[in-house]
Parts: structure tokens; sequence; C-alpha cells
């Protein structure tokens, strides 16, 4: 059994040298089958994936809450507390509130302990920036994924 184990590693490494000498001294050809291409037309054409893809800025438009509807969908929420002490979270969301007036914070406690979290992200970037944003003011910021509210 020991002997298989050993040609078995022995060929594995005789294996990878070959490969990498290979590497050194031949050039890579890619082969592409045509219809992979065909298919990335197809699917251009249909709205679906294109072959190209530009960055498009999307203008966010102001939303009025009193007139907008209010829904739940998966986005992200930065976390800027964690721990036991009830008074240091509602003291965190109180500070948090004192800087950004215009941004939701909510409270969770899950025992043993509360966690602030602010914001309704749609994307990750949104919220990875916001958190990049608060690590001047907050210590063990995080961004985590979960149902969020928007307004349409």
């Amino acid at each position: 059994m020991l002997k298989r184990g050993l040609i078995v590693v022995f060929a594995l490494v005789a294996f990878t040298f070959s490969k990498v000498k290979a590497q050194q001294n031949e050039n890579v050809v890619v082969v592409k089958d045509t219809l992979i291409t065909l298919l990335q037309h197809v699917r251009a054409n249909m709205g679906i994936n294109p072959v190209e893809s530009k960055p498009v800025a999307v203008p966010t438009k102001p939303t009025v809450r009193s007139a907008a509807t209010r829904t739940t969908v998966r986005g992200f929420r930065v976390q800027i507390f964690a721990g036991s002490d009830r008074n240091s979270a509602f003291s965190e969301q109180a500070r948090f509130r004192n800087m950004y007036k215009d941004i939701d914070t909510y409270i969770n406690y899950d025992e043993p302990n509360y966690r602030v979290k602010v914001g309704d992200f749609r994307s990750r970037s949104e919220a990875n920036n916001f958190m990049n944003l608060l690590r001047q003011q907050f210590k063990n910021v995080f961004v985590f994924s979960e149902n969020v509210f928007v307004y349409q």
C-alpha cells in the first residue's frame, strides 16, 4: 500500500514538472468553438448578457417617502456595533443618527448581543463604499446581506 502511494506521488510530481516545463517552452494556443461566438451574438441581440458590456451610470432619483411605496428586497446593511450592552448599542445608534440624519438605523437583538446596522443598500459596492467612510468614525464595521427596505 505504501509502495503504491509513493508511485502515485512520484507520477503526480513528474506530471506537474513536465507541464511546467512545457509551459516555459511552448506558446499557449486557445481554441474557441465558433458556436460560442454565435451564442454570444444571439444573446446580445436578445438583450441577455451582451458581448460588449459598457458601464452605464443610472442617475438615482430622490424618492419622496411619503408618496412612495415601501417594499422589501434582498440587499445590504452596514453593521456599526455588536455587543451585549444595550445602552452602548443605543448610544452608538444615537451617535450615528447625529452624523447621518437621512440614513435609517436598525437594532437587532440576537441573544446575548445587540447589533446596530445602518442603511438600505441595493448593491454590495454601495455598502462597501459607505463602510469605508464609516471606518473613520466606528470600529468593527462590516457589511451584511439581508432584507432591506426600498421606496419606489
